[in-house]
């Protein structure tokens, strides 16, 4: 290894000045035959036959075959390949020459290099886990070593899908006149929803930055400003727990728009969402349905509904109540869904879905059901308290088929709803309804403006403060805070929030109505918010924007809903960043300079 590692450093001392490369690993092709060439990349795999020896070379843009024979090479430059292994970056010259036997799964299948020329730039060790497509690295071991994980082509490829993405979105927003800001990182504390990142100052002792959870009030001060189209592709933080589908840091495509209502936004982004999917997916998707947030409360159990199976929430409290089965009779909700073919379930199978619907996570006490069967009768679950006669009428109101079943939840309302839209999702994927090449993205719009937080005793934005109140909703807050509906709207697909946003309050009078609603005094909004009142006397416009997860777009985009394939350097689901072991500790001259000491 010394000698090899000799070698490499005499050889980059001669090629101080010089060019790598006259082509990439990608692009060679059978009209070059005959060109010479030179290549550069990492050793993808050795085929040594003895007589005759294959070298897959590799880069980011594709694969090219190297040979070297008895025939053709020198018995020096086949000693010098004898010595690479994987992972080896190595450079070589050489003339472009018909494979005999091609491969159709490569772009350079028909051809290889014959090569003249060899120099091994940096030798490697053994990667921890095989660089292929399917490797054998469990995903902790892969994100220690991301840097080879990057090399992997599902990992490259999710990083160049969300460039090409980011750079359709900044294409397509900048056409339409919006202008790119770059918004502050230290910022003071608001309240948005999760928990901040803080970062103590050193040359304010006792004094704390927080990193943003999002630009909103720098982008509402943007139209103030009459910037009155502004766009950001930015990094937030939020300091939550974390799951396959969240990080403590990820980017939001951030906008504002001024002089707008609600439809304008929905129109706009609309808009840039079909143009993503036409020019990076090569999909024309229809008129996007809007559906109310009630609505979608009520059909699907969930305010994210996905529209890719239908599954729909049928009411059985009318059909169901009259009989002496007091699960249903005082249950303030009976209801359930159809599945299509799902006569085809065993009783094994109904036990599984019934056994996870009683978990601790999802709480149901129990699943009832009724098959419709091929010859047109039907079985239940609770045959014991009801008839043919009852369960047709049961058929006939869910729009049941032969050969499908009704599953049953019920109690009370607003739990079993959520409890029934959890098993809906699980039913679609436990039979693979879930095509992750079909997209169904949908409008959830009119949202509560606030909910009750049953803990702290008091109300909490269920966007946050700075989202409007229907106009027509405005004298409520007062008298019935819990009916007032927000200027609010959410842009789901597949089932995942990919995008929200509101118009927003720009009037201080119903500002400091909204604050004081949440339980803000006087002077604590002052403390907090005060810029953004003061702004907001001075000729503030109407206006609204959105936020879209740009990890989360990318990851569905790419038929993928874990977010961590399509981020460069991702977190744990600890948070931690296993490959430079961050969090970590700080010395104490640190902690002393900026005024801070530790339990720990």
């Amino acid at each position: 290894m010394e000698e090899v590692y000799n070698n490499i450093l005499l050889n980059l001392l001669s090629q101080v000045i010089k060019m790598y490369r006259t082509h990439n690993c990608g692009e060679l092709r059978i009209s070059d035959l005959n060109k010479e060439v030179e290549l550069s990349g990492w050793v993808q795999k050795i085929r040594d036959k003895g007589f005759i020896m294959w070298v897959d070379l590799r880069d980011r843009y594709g694969i090219t075959q190297l040979i070297f024979d008895q025939e053709r090479t020198s018995n020096e430059l086949i000693e010098s390949a004898k010595k690479l292994n994987r992972e080896f970056v190595i450079n070589i010259k050489g003339s472009v020459i018909e494979r005999k036997s091609k491969n159709s799964l490569i772009k350079t299948g028909e051809i290889e290099v014959l090569v003249t020329e060899l120099t091994i730039l940096n030798a490697s060790i053994t990667p921890p886990f095989t660089i292929e497509d399917e490797t054998d690295g469990g995903e902790e071991l892969r994100m220690k070593y991301r840097y080879l994980d990057i090399r992997r082509n599902p990992i490259k490829e999710n990083i160049i899908l969300r460039h090409k993405i980011t750079q359709e979105v900044r294409k397509y927003l900048s056409d339409h006149s919006f202008i790119e800001v770059e918004t502050p990182y230290l910022i003071k504390s608001t309240p948005e929803g999760a928990r901040d990142f803080v970062v103590p100052s050193r040359m304010n002792p006792g004094e704390f930055y927080a990193l943003p959870q999002s630009p909103q009030t720098f982008k509402q001060l943007l139209m103030v400003a009459g910037m009155d189209k502004y766009f950001q592709i930015v990094k937030c933080f939020r300091d939550e727990d974390l799951r396959a589908d969240r990080q403590p840091e990820f980017t939001q495509i951030d906008c504002e728009m001024s002089f707008v209502q609600q439809q304008d936004i929905l129109d706009t982004f609309e808009n840039l969402v079909k143009n993503l999917f036409h020019n990076i997916k090569n999909i024309e998707l229809e008129k996007f349905p809007v559906i109310t947030y009630d609505d979608a409360i009520k059909n699907y159990g969930t305010d994210k509904p996905d529209l890719r199976y239908d599954m729909t929430f049928v009411e059985l409290n009318k059909v169901t109540q009259h009989k002496d089965f007091n699960v249903f009779n005082n249950s303030e909700l009976v209801v359930g869904f159809v599945i299509k073919g799902g006569n085809s379930f065993t009783r094994k199978d109904i036990d599984k879905y019934t056994e996870w619907v009683k978990r601790p996570q999802i709480g149901a006490s129990g699943l009832s059901y009724m098959r419709m069967q091929d010859d047109g009768t039907y079985k239940s679950s609770v045959d014991k308290f009801y008839d043919q006669a009852d369960l047709k009428k049961w058929a006939e109101v869910s729009n049941a088929s032969i050969g499908d079943i009704l599953f049953i939840l019920s109690g009370e309302e607003e739990k079993v709803r959520t409890q029934l839209g959890a098993l809906r999702v699980h039913v679609a994927d436990s039979l693979n309804f879930k095509n992750p090449e079909d997209f169904k993205p949908l409008w959830v719009v009119d949202f509560p403006l606030l909910e009750w937080d049953e803990e702290t005793n008091a109300y909490h934005a269920m966007h946050h403060p700075f989202t409007s109140p229907k106009l027509e909703h405005l004298s409520l807050i007062n008298s019935d805070p819990s009916a007032v509906r927000a200027d609010a709207y959410d842009l789901v697909l597949n089932g995942n929030e990919i995008g929200g946003g509101s118009i927003r309050i720009h009037d201080k009078k119903i500002q400091q109505k909204m604050f004081d609603c949440l339980g803000f005094t006087k002077d604590e909004a002052e403390k907090q918010f005060g810029f953004l009142m003061n702004a907001f006397e001075y000729g503030a416009p109407p206006h609204g924007g959105i936020a879209f997860g740009l990890d989360r777009l990318v990851a569905i985009m790419g038929g993928n809903e874990i977010i961590r394939d399509f981020i460069a350097f991702p977190k744990n689901n600890s948070g931690r960043d296993v490959m430079i072991d961050s969090p970590s500790s700080v010395s104490a001259d640190q902690l002393k300079e900026i005024n801070l000491k530790t339990t720990l």
